[in-house]
């Protein structure tokens, strides 16, 4: 193997940009890292090269451990996105530097320099100066000169990025040529697909921090495993069906067993996958020939060269939940995408707001994580309380638990957490303990970063554990259950929400965790004083009621209601006098250095709250991203990978 990464960790103020990473490159491959930005894949390209400290791992080239060599000895050729060629010197001279440094003579230099010119397809071009290059040449001269050297491992972040769509198709051919040619080991960053299913022999799919799946092309896009990469890569229909006798029912309509099928329990859920040219478009069910979801009514139709892109909406198929395309905010309706040739949209023409029976031709079906539940104890009676609510909750949403023991002796924890599992009893996906002698806040950030987790259910003193709450906000993705002191499941929720992006967020994950509790949802906002404006008032009452047909869609019946006044008194107002069980509120965003403050209106209003639960809902607005070289940095890091 060329590559070999084991266990790469690297964190930045706290949170891991790369987390426990590990990977295997073959030698002559061109692998192909992808990821949207701040997903950690420029990061491994930094720690591969020896340009960023690695706090844990190995990482092994070529047989050799180079983990703590300098970049230069690690022989591995760098390549720009913003080519950072040195402007001041001519073609050759850049393609000459490190030869240069490293004093190889002026012969063997000139000879290395004319055969990469001929190789990237610039002979004759030594003498110019970069400023006399279009785009798409600089960067050759910048591939030109990553081999002078003639490195182990090629790596490349995002070289394509910078050029226009024409010459980036061009240059893709070019460099694929040419690591055929050379057989050198290539590792590429991207965050464009089209590029990446273009140049790789093998793809690496990223997510914060986390390498999710490794597969060739045509594996992640046919058969991805996880709903991250099946609905990243490409575009993807996602519904949740179930399984049943050996078939997958999406609804009532069910689709034969087939090989590439998951084998799940009798009824479990799974999530069905169908690509938009596995879509079938007929007048009629007679004619499509295949499993048929509906009639749908076509939203939009564009045009795409070769393809012609619709996309369709069906009414809402009762048990069915749409994952991908996500369903419009306030509407039940199934949207699907579908492709269409040329010869297929002749043969039946559509155009938007007519009808069409909708077939699927082929799906493939990936396992329902589900929900993740991490239970907090430390042995006190409001931990006890944490672990009888979330118990409960957890085996009506047929939940993975675990439940971590913290702030004692390991030993006592271990014997508690026996205890605790014992009194939990069974009826959930999957349970596991877990015991540290670390502060709650500390041993969550720790398992969060092993495994995430949607919930994290914790027993809450007000005031006392408000720092407490912040913290563990902070670690991760996950929403936060605060259980106040022991109650039974709750049956009416008080969901608030302020109008905007964030509080659709909200909404949805109260609605998949309450819908499992058969729990009725008022949805309420609070506006600071009457607004006589009765258009503002219609936005809110639209904005309220779209949520409550979300709502609905997912199974919980709810209403809508507007108070006015200062919205910690008329939150907590209302919830005294609806009596309700539950309240969700929306954790505040971040603050400029990333941290999570309660001091507002939801701290306010969770020191005053009269016993119950209380979901702390944290917005994927709230995300945080790993810091980027800038240019100028850049640069000095290639200084060191050339000498």
């Amino acid at each position: 193997m060329s590559i070999i990464l084991e266990q790469l960790t690297k964190r930045y103020e706290g949170h891991p940009v790369v987390n426990n990473v590990s990977l295997e490159i073959a030698d002559g491959e061109f692998f192909v890292l992808l990821g949207s930005s701040g997903s950690g894949k420029t990061t491994i390209l930094n720690l591969i090269a020896g340009l960023t400290e690695l706090d844990h791992g190995r990482i092994l080239l070529h047989g050799r451990d180079v983990t703590h060599l300098p970049t230069q000895q690690r022989r591995v050729g760098y390549v720009f996105q913003n080519y950072a060629l040195f402007q001041y010197m001519t073609v050759g001279e850049n393609i000459e530097f490190g030869l240069t440094v490293k004093k190889v003579p002026k012969a063997e230099r000139h000879r290395r320099r004319d055969e990469l010119l001929d190789l990237v397809g610039l002979s004759g071009l030594a003498n110019r100066m970069p400023r006399q290059l279009s785009g798409g040449q600089q960067q050759r001269v910048a591939l030109a000169r990553a081999l002078a050297s003639q490195p182990d491992v090629l790596r490349l972040d995002e070289p394509l990025g910078a050029l226009d769509a024409k010459i980036r198709v061009e240059l893709r051919r070019s460099l694929k040529a040419i690591q055929r040619k050379l057989g050198i080991t290539t590792i590429l960053v991207t965050h464009d697909q089209e590029e990446a299913f273009d140049l790789a022999d093998r793809i690496g799919v990223m997510s914060y921090g986390r390498l999710l799946e490794v597969g060739t092309p045509e594996e992640l896009y046919q058969q991805p495993q996880t709903e991250f990469v099946a609905t990243f890569l490409g575009t993807a229909n996602l519904l949740v069906g179930r399984s049943h006798n050996g078939s997958v029912f999406v609804g009532p309509v069910q689709f034969p067993s087939t090989g590439e099928m998951l084998q799940t329990d009798d009824g479990g859920r799974v999530q069905v996958l169908f690509r938009p040219e596995d879509v079938a478009l007929a007048p009629d069910t007679e004619s499509l020939e295949c499993p048929s979801l509906g009639q749908a009514e076509v939203e939009e139709i564009s045009f795409g060269g070769s393809v012609e892109r619709l996309r369709l909406c069906l009414p809402a198929i009762p048990g069915v939940r749409a994952i991908s395309p996500p369903v419009a905010f306030g509407s039940a309706s199934i949207r699907v995408d579908a492709t269409r040739s040329p010869d297929q949209a002749a043969r039946f023409p559509l155009a938007p707001g007519q009808k069409a029976w909708v077939g699927v031709r082929r799906i493939h079906t990936l396992a329902h994580p589900g929900l993740s539940f991490l239970i907090v104890t430390d042995g006190s009676l409001r931990a006890q309380a944490a672990i009888d609510l979330g118990a409960q909750i957890a085996r009506l949403a047929h939940a993975r638990v675990t439940l971590l023991g913290c702030g004692g002796s390991r030993a006592d924890m271990k014997t508690h957490l026996q205890e605790a599992r014992k009194q939990m009893g069974s009826g959930f996906a999957s349970i596991h303990v877990w015991a540290s002698e670390d502060s709650p806040a500390q041993a969550v950030a720790q398992l969060v970063e092993r495994q995430p987790h949607d919930l994290v259910i914790l027993g809450y003193h007000p005031q006392e554990d408000q720092r407490l709450a912040e913290e563990i906000l902070q670690a991760g993705e996950h929403h936060l259950l605060l259980v106040l002191g022991p109650q039974s499941v709750p049956g009416k929720a008080l969901i608030c929400v302020a109008m905007g992006e964030p509080g659709k967020d909200d909404i949805l994950f109260a609605g998949r965790l309450v819908r499992h509790l058969g729990a009725q949802a008022t949805l309420l906002t609070v506006t600071s004083t009457p607004d006589p404006s009765e258009s503002a008032n219609q936005r809110a009452l639209q904005y309220l009621e779209s949520g409550a047909r979300t709502l609905n869609a997912l199974g919980v019946p709810a209403q809508t209601l507007i108070r006015t006044g200062q919205v910690q008194e008329e939150i907590l107002a209302e919830d005294s006098a609806g009596k309700y069980d539950l309240l969700v509120l929306g954790a505040p965003l971040t603050l400029r250095r990333g941290e999570i403050s309660l001091d507002g209106v939801v701290g306010r209003v969770l020191n005053r709250l009269n016993g119950h639960a209380a979901l702390v809902v944290r917005s994927h607005y709230m995300g945080l991203r790993a810091p980027q070289f800038s240019r100028d940095e850049q640069r000095m890091k290639l200084q060191e990978v050339l000498q």
